[in-house]
């Protein structure tokens, strides 16, 4: 076999790892190992005293890679920023967010539910963790909707379909590692998410409005609030919005000039300021220690996808997978919009069987290049490029459109990570009522998706002004 061949083999069988339920980091380790023996034995001849060589050979690469790059600075904003998340619960924040949002948008109708959306969206932008945001408001909102008179199911599923706008509105831990695996600017691509990450959560306030208007006794408007309590919740709610000042202006100086630090260092501050916040609310030290632990978790558990996979994408650099992949893709005759269109579908497939993060780490250093390659090349200029925009343009606008697609995966069956959450924190509801209850917000993703593709603007406007 040639190094293409084995490279689909080898990928053929860790998609079965997947499938058979072996956890990513570790389906692609195993699989990044055993190909890269097979590659170098191969080399070798396959002569049978030979085979020890490429075992060694294997190993040293295998241990060298993921440790230079997990290693990197980069990586260190991700644990930063789960932490903000964790710590603005503590200082209260999440109240402060759902009780304004319920104020100012309640009137509405379903309007519980559009708060609910609006305030996981304020929280999204101190909270770089999916996860987290859900479990969060899975104690807070879901008993809110419920006094109300809400379906368990859809209530559940308003908390795990709101939960994924964190994967898009910075600070976000996905475009952190899409930045790292493209090498792209991080902060560039932290500014693109903010638009369309409101313009999901409008998405899906909208998507709410129009059931309530035409299901019957679908959830009351909740009314009865003057413009005085209103604006009263508002000074409890703002520290979200200067932590999101201090992160994002602190990355990119808005004022000219250089910027005022780096994106570990905005990430760091602004978890110090957080963390600030939460001791001047009474955090204890048993809450600190429990935010410590559950970012302990979450990032551990990040790292080690990020560990295996990258034995994996060297193995793939070895077999010339990417490359293949990449003259494949150029060599079709139709458009290339049709063909990103069909990469996108791809990825709605995958994300049934793979969490977000493990499936942008396996796919993007073979899709990636492509998408590259489809527009014109990472040097062409918007003239010359197939999708009217340069090629460091593309690479954010492909960025928000994966990471939207991530979105999407956290609440597709069967592995569906933000419902798994929400029916973990209730004990009321079962992963199966979650799944039923997010189902609408299907045709919201499919919507902004669609829009995201049609209108690049929504994405490359803000990045584009600095």
């Amino acid at each position: 076999m040639d190094p293409i061949q084995i490279g689909l083999v080898v990928s053929g069988i860790m998609l079965l790892f997947v499938v058979l339920g072996m956890r990513v980091a570790f389906a692609a380790g195993t699989a990044g190992l055993l190909g890269l023996v097979w590659i170098f034995w191969a080399k070798f001849g396959y002569a049978p005293d030979k085979l020890g060589k490429a075992v060694v050979v294997s190993v040293k690469i295998a241990g060298q890679v993921p440790h230079s790059k997990v290693s990197s600075q980069a990586l260190s904003l991700i644990p930063t920023f789960i932490l903000i998340g964790y710590l603005a619960y503590y200082a209260g924040l999440t109240k402060a967010l759902f009780e304004a949002a319920k104020r100012w948008v309640g009137w509405l109708p379903g309007g519980m539910a559009v708060a609910t959306v609006f305030a996981t969206a304020g929280f999204a932008a101190v909270s770089g963790a999916s996860v987290a945001t859900s479990a969060v408001f899975a104690r807070i909102a879901i008993p809110e909707m419920l006094r109300v008179g809400y379906d368990k199911r859809f209530a559940a599923g308003v908390v795990a379909a709101g939960g994924t706008l964190a994967s898009l509105i910075p600070p976000s831990a996905i475009l952190v590692i899409y930045a790292i695996i493209v090498e792209q600017d991080v902060g560039k691509l932290l500014l693109a998410g903010f638009i369309p990450g409101a313009f999901s959560a409008l998405i899906y306030g909208l998507l709410i409005v129009i059931m309530a208007l035409t299901i019957p006794n679908f959830g009351p408007p909740v009314g009865g609030f003057t413009w005085g309590e209103r604006f009263k919740s508002l000074p409890p709610a703002m520290p979200i919005f200067f932590v999101v000042f201090i992160i994002i202006f602190f990355i990119y100086n808005p004022f000219g000039g250089d910027a005022w630090g780096t994106p570990t260092e905005g990430g760091a501050l602004g978890a110090f300021v957080v963390f600030l916040m939460a001791v001047y609310k009474g955090m204890r030290w048993g809450q600190f220690r429990e935010a410590l632990l559950e970012t302990a978790k979450l990032a551990v558990m990040i790292f080690t996808i990020i560990w295996g996979v990258l034995i994996y994408v060297r193995f793939l650099g070895f077999a010339n997978l990417p490359g293949a992949f990449s003259d494949f893709i150029t060599s079709l005759d139709q458009s290339p919009m049709i063909t990103l269109v069909m990469i996108l579908l791809a990825y709605a497939v995958l994300g049934m069987f793979m969490d977000a993060i493990g499936m942008l780490l396996l796919t993007l250093p073979v899709v990636y290049p492509a998408v590259m390659a489809l527009n014109g090349g990472e040097m062409v200029t918007a003239a010359d490029s197939a999708f009217g925009m340069s090629g460091p343009m593309c690479a954010i606008w492909f960025g928000i459109l994966v990471v939207k697609m991530a979105e999407f995966c956290l609440i597709t069956p069967p592995i569906g990570l933000n419902c798994f959450v929400v029916a973990g924190v209730r004990d009321d509801l079962s992963v199966q009522d979650v799944f039923k209850g997010v189902t609408p917000f299907f045709i919201a993703d499919a919507i902004t998706i669609a829009l995201l593709v049609a209108f690049p603007w929504i994405v490359l406007w803000l990045p584009s002004q600095v």
